[in-house]
C-alpha cells in the first residue's frame, strides 16, 4: 500500500449551527491513499470506498509516526471502522 493520508468527514447538518470561526464537528475520520503521481494530494475513495470530495485532509500522515495510531488519538471514538480494519491487516 502506497502512502496514506487521513481525512475529516465533517457534519455538514451542524454546519448551519456553528459559531462563525469554528469547523462543524467532525463525524468520522478515515483513511485514503494518495492519488496516483501526486502524493500531496488526497486521492478520490477512502479505504472503505468513500467519495473524499468533500473531506478535509487532516495534515495527518501515519507513515510519519509509525509507533503510534494511524488516527489522531483524539478522534479515536470516530475512526471509521471499516478504513481502521484495513490499517490494521
Amino acid at each position: 500500500m502506497g502512502e496514506i493520508v487521513v481525512v475529516y468527514e465533517r457534519d455538514n447538518a451542524a454546519a448551519t449551527r456553528v459559531p462563525r470561526g469554528e469547523e462543524p464537528a467532525v463525524r468520522r475520520v478515515h483513511a485514503a491513499p494518495t492519488a496516483p503521481g501526486a502524493p500531496a494530494v488526497t486521492g478520490p475513495r477512502t479505504l472503505c470506498g468513500k467519495d473524499t470530495f468533500a473531506m478535509e485532509a487532516s495534515g495527518w500522515k501515519p507513515s510519519e509516526a509509525p509507533e503510534t495510531p494511524w488516527y489522531p488519538e483524539e478522534y479515536a471514538s470516530v475512526v471509521c471502522p471499516d478504513c481502521h480494519a484495513v490499517m490494521e491487516t
